[in-house]
């Protein structure tokens, strides 16, 4: 029962998210710390690591 329970408070990131991660070169993702990773996916705030790997990718509004 527990695990069942832990499922439920998992974070679920937003689709445009996940079509954004998977619009990124492989070797760009593979190099996401796991701190970095989190970020792109539930963050507004980017940590400066993040936003200079993606810096290449990112387009203004």
């Amino acid at each position: 029962m527990e695990n069942k329970e832990s499922k439920c408070n998992v974070r679920k990131p937003a689709p445009e998210r996940l079509q954004a991660l998977r619009s990124l070169p492989a070797d760009i993702v593979k190099s996401f710390s796991k701190e970095e990773m989190n970020a792109f996916l539930f963050e507004d705030d980017w940590p400066d690591s993040l936003q200079e790997k993606l810096k290449d990718y990112m387009v203004e509004e």
